[in-house]
């Protein structure tokens, strides 16, 4: 494939060759043949790649039924999202959070919908509620009240439509041609599963890193979890950090077990600046998601902790001290956009905003190294982000709407 006249790296009129192995072949001005695409003066750009997704939990999104603080408002809001369905037919509800209306549980729930089998997942991921008639559905007791049950539902629950080639089209639209699954225990199958979609697949587990994910309920003691990143190499290790704890427990035991290339600190949502020397010392990479303190400034400001404000979800000062740091979207927990998530970290008033072309930069780099930016030059794998516009344009608005076109290996993906 010949692509021809596009900017490349800040230089416009060039043109860029695809083998038929997928990778750049030639990169010039004029080169000969006839172009398959003009690039009429656009930016080419390594594909985006989402470093932290959950990708069926955001398939099945589209099988939900949406009850965040953006959707709902109160009880009586959230009981006629809930009672949408037909009598006795399974309801899946997705994004909720107690500004909603409460704390939820079984009784809750039965007091909103009795007729028919309930679960709601709360915003975080980490809990999902359920109704009488969902307990006994699924042959359970109790409250109602699941924390990290995930792996359990599945056995229990039925599954719902997973829309993965429309979550693979929107993706492309996005130009993002690679995802890093960040499920903290891969289904079985899970590979072959997301095999339908076009992007590229890293699927944490499987394949390097490897995810560990720590609650502060259950947080292993330092030594307990050094001896974890110690069974897990020499692959490099991933580690879920959303307090303050869990990072100095991620810190001290990774410095016990010895850092490899490719560790990862997943979210920062607390990190102290004290432990930003730390973190720099030992070589992590920080995967945050820069957006979550703009898209939840309210709940913030009203349920953290004064004292862990000023070190949400640090992006500015990390890289400011030599932190690798790259992002990801978090969907379905956050948007899938990853454009919006740009837009949001040029646009924070924290004192940890960035430069737009370094917002761009989060998404550029590769699954095994991604706080390093891919180029595109000769030998290079054709995974291709191409843009209505030139960068400069592109870098002003930071939307979707500039991508063209996607590919990968060369090969279109966009719909």
């Amino acid at each position: 494939m010949l692509i021809k006249d596009v900017e490349l790296e800040g230089n416009a009129g060039r043109d860029v060759r695809i083998g038929a192995d997928g990778r750049i072949s030639e990169i010039g001005r004029g080169l000969a043949g006839t172009a398959d695409v003009d690039g009429r003066g656009g930016a080419l750009l390594p594909g985006l790649h989402d470093h932290h997704v959950h990708l069926t939990a955001l398939a099945a999104k589209a099988s939900s039924v949406r009850v965040g603080p953006a959707d709902v408002r109160g009880p009586d809001g959230l009981r006629a999202a809930l009672r949408g369905g037909p009598p006795g037919r399974w309801v899946r509800a997705v994004g909720y959070h107690e500004s909603v209306a409460g704390d939820l549980d079984r009784s809750v729930l039965d007091a909103l919908v009795a007729d028919r089998p309930v679960r709601v997942q709360h915003r975080s991921g980490a809990m999902w509620f359920l109704n009488t008639a969902a307990l006994r559905a699924a042959g359970l007791d109790g409250d109602g009240r699941l924390w990290r049950e995930d792996e359990r539902l599945r056995r229990l629950v039925p599954p719902v439509r997973l829309d993965l080639t429309g979550l693979g089209r929107r993706a492309a639209r996005f130009g993002v041609t690679g995802f890093t699954n960040a499920d903290p225990c891969p289904a079985p199958g899970l590979r072959r599963t997301l095999s339908v979609l076009p992007q590229r697949l890293t699927v944490m587990g499987l394949d390097s890193p490897v995810k560990i994910m720590l609650d502060d309920v259950t947080l292993p003691a330092p030594g307990d979890l050094a001896a974890r990143v110690r069974a897990a190499r020499p692959r490099p290790v991933a580690v879920h950090c959303v307090t303050g704890v869990q990072l100095l427990v991620t810190l001290l035991a990774v410095e016990e077990a010895g850092p490899v290339a490719g560790d990862r600190v997943e979210h920062g949502a607390v990190i102290p600046k004290e432990a930003v020397p730390w973190i720099r010392r030992l070589g992590l990479t920080v995967v945050t998601q820069p957006h979550f303190p703009v898209e939840r400034g309210r709940q913030y400001a009203d349920e953290v902790h004064p004292d862990d404000r000023a070190h949400l979800y640090r992006c500015r000062s990390l890289a400011e001290a030599g932190v690798p740091v790259a992002a990801g979207t978090d969907a379905p927990y956050g948007t899938d956009d990853p454009w919006a998530v740009m837009r949001a970290a040029v646009q924070r008033e924290d004192g940890e905003s960035v430069s737009p072309k370094a917002a761009l930069r989060l998404f550029l780099g590769a699954p095994q190294r991604p706080a390093r930016p891919r180029r595109l030059t000769v030998g290079s794998v054709a995974d291709l982000c191409l843009l209505h516009v030139p960068l400069r344009e592109a870098l002003h608005v930071l939307s979707a709407d500039t991508v063209r076109a996607a590919y990968v290996a060369g090969r279109p993906i966009t719909p």
